[in-house]
């Protein structure tokens, strides 16, 4: 499950566009500048993360947060902290096996994770894919990005920590000392770099040398990058190309576009929604919270909904998992509605402006 249904459903569905629209067309779809430079940044970004990953940091860091007082609100703050500043599935990736330790609250803690992990994502371009996407493709800036957005951000940072300050301290066994954190100093320098061009920041020629620290860092972590995920971008850049020459769309009202982007992403996930969606409209606030809203609801609608499942489901005790399940379906069905409302509270307001 998780990543396999990226590699093999999403892209086996775009390619399946592709057979049927690109004869109808009469022409090969083609990519523009910017989504090649969204796949290169994709590509690297991925790699830097791995790297990164693979060198224990993340989880040395994850393991820290299980001492002291209050282990709950700092496992679920964390995770949505660090979904901001990597990605959400690496957050999810880097909670749910502390979680999973715990003597007792491990599906309510779960389900938080998870919840904080698509939240926290939501405020950084680089905090998940379709962020990234929409950053290069509508290009506001980043104060404008993070402004747009960080209503649904603060909202969910309250109430996600008043939620696991309600659920009491969990039990930990204890594993002993805190792992040392020593960071693999040219895995951080990369993704520095790459994090920073992602921003715009700094122009694509200027990744060259993270490029290099990752060659002579961990050159086999070039396998690590999910290049399921990365040809399912390809595959849906080069449709919606099709789609846009064959189809005469346009969303100028931004109200449809909210409910197209949250309804779209709960079958066809939030990466290919916001590509998909982007084309046809200016509305790039109400676009990028109707991706990040849509990313709550179903198990596909976010990659990191689909490794949550994959990790907690098949070690969890009968009991955990039934709560796991009524609890995930209780707290993502909220999250929709709060997220929902506060969208059209703050478009009736006239919170952003246009868009």
């Amino acid at each position: 499950m998780g990543r396999r249904f990226f590699r093999e459903g999403f892209l086996l569905l775009a390619l399946a566009g592709l057979a049927v629209t690109t004869p109808l067309r009469g022409a090969w779809p083609r990519f523009s500048r910017d989504e090649l430079a969204v796949l290169y940044l994709l590509w690297l970004l991925f790699w830097a993360v791995r790297t990164v990953e693979r060198g224990g940091y993340f989880r040395a860091l994850a393991a820290r947060l299980e001492r002291g007082p209050r282990l709950g609100p700092r496992l679920v703050l964390g995770t949505f902290l660090l979904a901001a500043l990597v990605t959400n599935d690496v957050a999810v990736l880097a909670a749910l096996p502390l979680i999973l330790a715990l003597k007792e609250g491990r599906a309510e803690l779960a389900v938080l994770a998870v919840l904080a992990a698509n939240a926290g994502s939501a405020l950084t371009p680089m905090g998940n894919p379709q962020n990234l996407y929409l950053y290069w493709h509508y290009r506001p800036g980043l104060g404008a990005f993070v402004g747009a957005i960080l209503p649904l951000g603060a909202a969910f940072f309250f109430l996600l920590a008043l939620a696991a300050w309600r659920l009491g301290p969990p039990r930990y066994p204890g594993s002993g000392p805190p792992p040392a954190l020593v960071p693999p100093a040219p895995a951080f320098a990369a993704l520095a770099i790459v994090v920073a061009a992602v921003l715009r920041l700094l122009p694509l020629a200027a990744t060259l040398p993270a490029l290099a620290l990752l060659l002579l860092g961990d050159r086999r972590g070039i396998w690590a990058v999910d290049y399921g995920l990365l040809f399912t971008f390809a595959a849906f850049f080069l449709l919606v190309d099709n789609l846009e020459a064959l189809l005469p769309l346009a969303f100028p009202h931004r109200y449809p576009v909210f409910a197209l982007a949250v309804a779209l992403s709960q079958g066809l996930s939030n990466v290919p929604t916001a590509i998909f969606l982007a084309p046809f409209t200016d509305h790039w606030r109400t676009l990028l919270w109707g991706v990040n809203v849509g990313g709550f609801g179903t198990p596909i609608a976010s990659l990191a909904n689909l490794i949550a499942f994959r990790l907690f489901l098949p070690g969890a005790r009968r009991d955990d998992r039934r709560r796991f399940l009524v609890g995930y379906a209780l707290g993502e069905a909220l999250a929709l509605a709060v997220g929902a409302g506060l969208f059209f509270l703050l478009r009736l307001d006239g919170w952003a402006g246009r868009g």
